[in-house]
This record gives C-alpha cells, structure tokens and sequence, in this order.
C-alpha cells in the first residue's frame, strides 16, 4: 500500500517543529509561496497536518478504511482492474504544473504547491463516494473548495462551462497505450456545478498526501454525482462557453450522460442503481439515495429533465 509521501522535510522534522520554522521563514519576509514550495519540497501533507475539520461536512456513514480506499480503485490509465495501485506508482507527481485557461481574467500556470499554498487553508471534508457501477466509500478528504479557484481567476460572464483535463504519458500509464480509448481523459461541468459549495478540489485523504492510485497530486471531487465524473491527476482546467464532451460519453453516450447525478430511479446499462455496497470488510448493501444523500445542497442546480437524466 502506498504509505509515503513523495517529499520529505516534513517527515524527518517533528510537525512542530517544521510548523514554526515554515511560519517564521513567511514571518520575515524571506519566502513567498513560489520560492518556499519548489525550494524546499514541502508536500501537500505538510499543509494537510494543520488541516481544519469541516464540521458542516461530516458523515452518519462509518469511514472506509484505508486500506480498501487505497487499494480498490477504477484508474484506467493504469488497467482495467480494481487492483491497479502498484501501476499507479510509476507516476511522476513532482513537479506538477496545473494551467487554468480559457474564458477568465487571470489565467494560470502553477505548480500544484504553490496553488494549494495559494488557496490558503487546506480543509477536510468527509464526503459518501458513488461509483456508478453501485459501490461506494465515505471518504475523508483534503483539499479545498473549488470556488475559491474560481474566485480567484475570475471567470468572465460568458463561460458557462468547466472542462477538466488530465495527463498525458503512456510510457507511465500503459491504459494510455490503448488508442481506441480517447485519451487524455476529460470531464466537465457547468459553472453552477463548479461553484456549489460541494465541488472540492482534494490533495490529500486519510490525513496524508493523496496517493497516486487516488488522484494524486490533486483531483476532483463530486460527491453528488457518479465517480468518473471526479477526474484524477488534473493537469488542466479550462473555463468555456461550450458544453464539454467528457471521457466516456464520448465513447458511451448512451450509458455516460453528462449530468450523472446518483440517481437510484434511472437505472444503468449493466448496473441497476437502487442500492450500492458498502466496501470494507464485509459488503453491506444499502438503498442508494437521491444525488448521493447531497439534495438539499445541489436540487437546485438542476430542471426536472435534468435531475432525472443519467
């Protein structure tokens, strides 16, 4: 299982210590967040350690444990089995440069340090994970919330869409050597879905940097609708006025529509969606609920057509 992070300071440093180091250096004047990052390889965890519990997002549903959030996992870069976090291993995270682009004011080009330094506190939410092919986790993420990227590249009034990309490397990722699938995978969403309070963008889980077979070094999170609208590994997002055609439903239209709102009435092509299973120990079956239990937060987003279509 993957147990390290992919830097070190702060591992060999008590927290307490790397802590009150890390503000003093900020204190005097002597590092900015593109100089402090980079230069002194901090990782996502560092920020993680003095994470703030959301208490707005906790969760009836006990955690998953570990072991099978990191261990169970749909990845097709790395292979068609749950059982890809060894493949996952080979990704090279660092450096990391995101680029936000298209329809805003400030565009950027950013490594993934310096933009979760520049989001300011890292927050953990425990958000209920629905794949779409009816299992399910409870997660407890870290990140920060998306609209608070949003905010600060100031999208311009015209962009009505968000498009989500990851990487590109098939000498890494032999799924990616796989041409009939359309590679790099892509998803998108509205400006709305973008700027509700449950779009999250996570970096780490588990209180630790996000492992790679997970979505590191950062990665979306949905917790409303299906799970392979959450892309892993962002490397670009882009802000549009046209409706982006994401991974599957450029393969499978019929069965990966754009909204994929959890939805236990419409059915999928080869899974039925009233109930899911709970991963852990032993698999326990429960009734799946309307967008994931999240309706208060989201029904609103959406027309009646919407809301019922997959």
């Amino acid at each position: 299982m993957y147990k390290k992070s992919i830097y070190k300071d702060n591992m060999i440093t008590p927290s307490n210590i790397f802590f009150e180091r890390r503000n003093l250096l900020k204190s005097l004047g002597l590092i900015s967040s593109s100089f402090l990052l980079p230069s002194l390889k901090i990782s996502a965890f560092a920020d993680t350690l003095s994470s703030k519990k959301n208490q707005e997002f906790l969760n009836k549903r006990p955690l998953t444990q570990e072991k099978f959030a990191t261990t169970y996992n749909n990845y097709y870069e790395f292979g068609s089995s749950k059982n890809i976090w060894r493949s996952a291993q080979k990704l090279k995270i660092n450096p990391w440069i995101i680029s936000v682009d298209g329809m805003v004011e400030k565009p950027l080009e950013i490594n993934v340090l310096d933009l979760i330094d520049l989001m300011g506190q890292i927050e953990e939410r425990v958000y209920r994970h629905r794949c779409v092919e009816a299992w399910a986790m409870t997660l407890p993420w870290l990140g920060f919330e998306f609209s608070k990227l949003i905010d600060y590249v100031k999208p311009l009034n015209n962009a009505k869409y968000v498009k989500f990309e990851t990487f590109l490397d098939p000498k890494v990722a032999r799924g990616q050597k796989q041409k009939w699938y359309p590679w790099p995978y892509t998803e998108g969403i509205t400006i709305e879905e973008a700027s509700n309070v449950l779009t999250f963008m996570a970096t780490g889980i588990y209180g630790k940097d996000l492992p790679k077979q997970n979505g590191a070094p950062i990665r979306l999170v949905l917790p409303w609708k299906y799970g392979f609208k959450s892309i892993k590994s962002i490397k670009k997002i882009t802000f549009t006025d046209k409706i982006p055609l994401s991974f599957w439903e450029s393969l499978q239209p019929t069965e990966y529509g754009f909204w994929a709102n959890v939805n236990p009435n419409i059915p999928h092509a080869r899974w039925s969606q009233e109930t899911e299973k709970l991963i852990g120990e032993e698999i326990k079956v429960v009734p799946t609920q309307l967008f994931n239990g999240y309706e208060e937060y989201v029904e609103h987003l959406y027309t009646k057509d919407q809301k019922y279509y997959f």
